[in-house]
């Protein structure tokens, strides 16, 4: 990472302006990343103040994902709706905490945008004052679109731009619009995201994974051999000690990768493999993909690139493996391995 001293005088809304010049994007475009980052900044205030603004940990009903939504789940979700509404600039949006799309009224022109988020992932955090953040993916709309789902549903590579809010020690927007990735820290003096890395990149090779370990038993070969080499360390094949790192929000475990290398991990398993997977592809795995990719790292399935994957659902579903180039690699090819190997025995009738 950069040092931010000379950085912090380039704001969001400049880098905004200039990325829309070179992708010759119209005003929409930008008036749509703008309003992102003016309700993560009013989503910053609330868990900043804590327990101070009530009990943000109270939990209410279940989502359509059967997960018990917290207040702050509630209220964050209802920030980005008012200032996407309010801006204008979008057609509708999709988001985990509601089971089909939000299409706005047509009554004023609007842009020609779709906003598809995780309001606030890792809500489970907000008990302990642990990190949690926001994730977002904007995508063009097709020609004729009305905002129903099925207009989303498109792969991760037409995202036009990705990215996710950390709510930690900082509050930090780590974003791209394909040409790289930059990361902008909130000023809490002036509520203005201020620039402190230009271009992350993440290191090709790490000694550093995370992964919930709590479902070893239900991994797959591929992630099973993975893991017990890398808890080998140096008396393993592997010939080096790595270390486990998890918090339990993937905002804040993908930050970490970002910021000094490693490997996230969320696989299939046999406790999860009748849903695909864990997280969720349109507002979590394809973002954090595209942030990966373009900071030099790699994110698969295990089976395929991620943002290749054709959804047909807007709270699908996917596995998820990325992070370090060298690394992933690796677990790709123990998958392919797995794979010759049952085709080989498929051929021979064993």
């Amino acid at each position: 990472m950069q040092d931010g001293s000379n950085l912090s005088d380039h704001i969001l809304s400049d880098h905004i302006q200039a990325e829309c010049a070179r992708l010759d994007a119209d005003s929409d475009f930008a008036g749509v990343i703008t309003d992102i980052a003016e309700s993560c900044a009013a989503i910053s205030k609330l868990v900043r103040h804590g327990r101070l603004a009530g009990n943000m940990a109270a939990e209410h009903d279940t989502n359509v994902q059967d997960e018990t939504q917290k207040e702050l789940d509630i209220v964050s979700n209802n920030l980005l709706i008012e200032h996407a509404d309010k801006g204008g600039h979008l057609i509708a949006v999709a988001s985990e905490e509601m089971a089909d799309s939000l299409i706005f009224s047509q009554d004023n022109t609007r842009g020609k945008y779709l906003l598809v988020f995780d309001p606030l992932d890792g809500s489970l955090n907000i008990g302990i004052n642990a990190p949690v953040g926001t994730i977002f993916s904007v995508l063009r709309a097709p020609e004729g679109a009305t905002g129903a789902n099925e207009d989303f549903l498109q792969p991760g590579s037409s995202q036009l731009c990705a990215g996710y809010v950390l709510y930690g020690i900082s509050t930090e927007m780590v974003i791209t619009f394909g040409a790289g990735v930059a990361i902008f820290t909130l000023d809490p003096d002036d509520g203005i995201f201020k620039m402190t890395d230009s271009h992350l990149t993440i290191a090709e090779d790490t000694s550093e994974y995370a992964i919930n370990a709590s479902n070893q038993r239900f991994w797959e070969a591929p992630v099973q051999r993975y893991i017990s080499e890398c808890l080998a360390g140096k008396d393993g094949p592997r010939g080096r000690d790595f270390n486990m790192r998890w918090v339990g929000a993937m905002v804040a475990d993908v930050h970490r990768v970002l910021s000094r290398s490693g490997v996230f991990t969320y696989p299939v398993d046999e406790k999860i493999r009748a849903r695909g997977g864990r997280l969720r592809l349109m507002y979590e795995a394809n973002p954090m993909a595209m942030i990966v990719e373009q900071a030099g790292g790699l994110a698969s399935t295990g089976h395929g690139r991620i943002m290749e994957i054709a959804p047909h659902n807007l709270h699908q579903r996917a596995p998820v493996i990325l992070g370090s180039k060298n690394e992933v690699q690796r677990l790709i090819d123990y998958y392919s391995e797995l794979d010759s190997n049952l085709d080989s025995n498929l051929d021979s009738g064993a």
